[in-house]
């Protein structure tokens, strides 16, 4: 079954897709210090209706989104010389603003020179594909450091890899296809900026573009890829393809393990932003099974112009939602979700909560003009919609008290992306990246 086609999923037409009941709101960013009784801003919260009805996720997907496999992951990261830990970050003074125990933003934006959390994904599961190959041609197993070894380099040069992107997975194919010297071929759909598409082209990958929008491009390159026997290295499952989308995926544990590594006490929420879904059900999956009995609540977060896992939630199964208007959280701009990321989400997940394009763009400026000495975060049109899902949540009475929202509540989301497209981001900003970037600096500087 191709991507796209509707076994495992429904489409919905127009007016099976009405929006949820709008109650959560919150006043745009002016510069001045605001409370939760703010609002000017209506939106939408839903509590995940299928969650005590859902079946267990399957248990090797559990076992890859583990502790086993962030150690797998790691095993891989000494290939990037130049890796480390991305930080986290506290704003202590926006949380004492909203009455809130804390906050924590985990940067991505910085994250081994590709500003996303995509660099963990995409690049890993081509070395792990490529790894996977090397062993299969040569007979024997292998360690990662194997695969800059002389005998996987006309392996590597013989293997053609292929993905669809709104930017940053691409260019974290790329980035992996450069490190081990095969082939990158990335499908980008009509929407992705030229700065995006040359970033990628810049790691030596060929870029083909696809009418429509990113649910086409990935068609498009599945399609391409069984006819030219490439191996689709893709962050969204579909029927029959799923162990390349959960390798993906695995590589995000290593995000949500930093972060819960560094925070002294767990936190009790989550807000994840999510597209197909891959990222929230990693890091939803591995603090489920760290954490256990102390695991957060998971509130799952997209644009109400791209809300497949709410639909998908709504109706009680995987729905394809109509084209809409493109949204600004480019990152998230997705139709239909991961099969396997719902699968996990259905049962894990708290609630889901949709953004207006006013609310996204509010919680960059936000994060690039905090209060007070809260370091200043460089968050891309996706990036901080962590946190505006939490601001949007924590205003509204009935959306605080079906999470529990209160002064004793420790708040985790994460800055997805920097500014991958630095024109768009000063454009909405008012400022650079780089003169945002040299807050943070003043500030953390000893």
């Amino acid at each position: 079954m191709k991507y796209g086609e509707t076994a495992g999923r429904d489409v919905q037409t127009p007016r099976d897709h009405e929006p949820t009941k709008p109650i959560c709101k919150v006043r745009a960013h002016s510069g001045r210090p605001f409370t939760a009784s703010d609002s000017s801003w209506c939106q939408m919260f839903l509590a995940n209706p299928v969650r005590a009805i859902a079946r267990a996720p399957r248990p090797h997907l559990l076992a890859a989104l583990g502790a086993e496999g962030r150690r797998r992951v790691e095993a891989f990261l000494p290939a990037w010389r130049d890796y480390r830990p991305t930080p986290l970050l506290a704003l202590p003074t926006l949380a004492a603003t909203l009455g809130v125990g804390a906050i924590h933003i985990k940067d991505e934006g910085q994250r081994l020179g590709l500003q996303s959390f995509k660099a963990l994904g995409g690049a890993y599961a081509v070395m792990s594909l490529l790894l996977d190959e090397g062993a299969r041609r040569l007979g024997r197993d292998l360690m990662p450091a194997d695969i800059f070894s002389q005998e996987m380099r006309p392996i590597a040069a013989a293997m053609t890899v292929a993905c669809a992107t709104d930017g940053n997975h691409g260019r974290s194919v790329a980035a992996g296809a450069r490190l081990v010297g095969c082939r990158a071929v990335i499908f980008l759909h009509a929407g992705v900026s030229q700065f995006r598409a040359a970033a990628i082209a810049a790691l030596g990958a060929e870029i083909v573009r696809v009418p429509g929008d990113y649910d086409d491009s990935v068609a498009a390159a599945a399609a391409k890829a069984a006819r030219e026997g490439w191996v689709v290295v893709s962050d969204a499952s579909w029927d029959d393809y799923e162990d390349v989308p959960l390798t993906v995926i695995q590589g995000y544990t290593v995000m949500a393990g930093e972060a819960l590594d560094a925070l002294a006490v767990p936190p009790t929420h989550l807000f994840l932003q999510a597209g197909v879904g891959g990222m929230a059900a990693a890091v939803a999956a591995y603090a489920a099974q760290i954490l256990g009995p102390a695991a957060p609540k998971v509130i799952v977060v997209e644009p109400e112009r791209a809300a497949c896992l709410l639909a998908s939630a709504r109706a009680g199964r995987p729905v394809v939602i109509p084209h809409n208007e493109p949204t600004i959280m480019a990152m998230l701009d997705c139709r239909a979700p991961s099969l396997i990321a719902w699968e996990i989400l259905a049962s894990i997940a708290d609630g889901f909560v949709t953004l207006s394009e006013d609310q996204a763009t509010d919680s960059m400026k936000r994060l690039a003009s905090p209060l007070a000495m809260d370091p200043a975060v460089v968050a891309g049109e996706s990036g901080g919609a962590g946190l505006a899902g939490f601001l949007a949540c924590l205003c509204e009475p009935e959306a605080r008290a079906a999470l529990g929202l209160d002064r004793h509540s420790r708040i985790l989301v994460f800055n997805t992306e920097g500014a991958t497209d630095p024109a768009l981001y000063s454009w909405i900003v008012g400022r650079s990246p780089g003169e945002v970037a040299g807050r943070l600096a003043d500030i953390i500087a000893p």
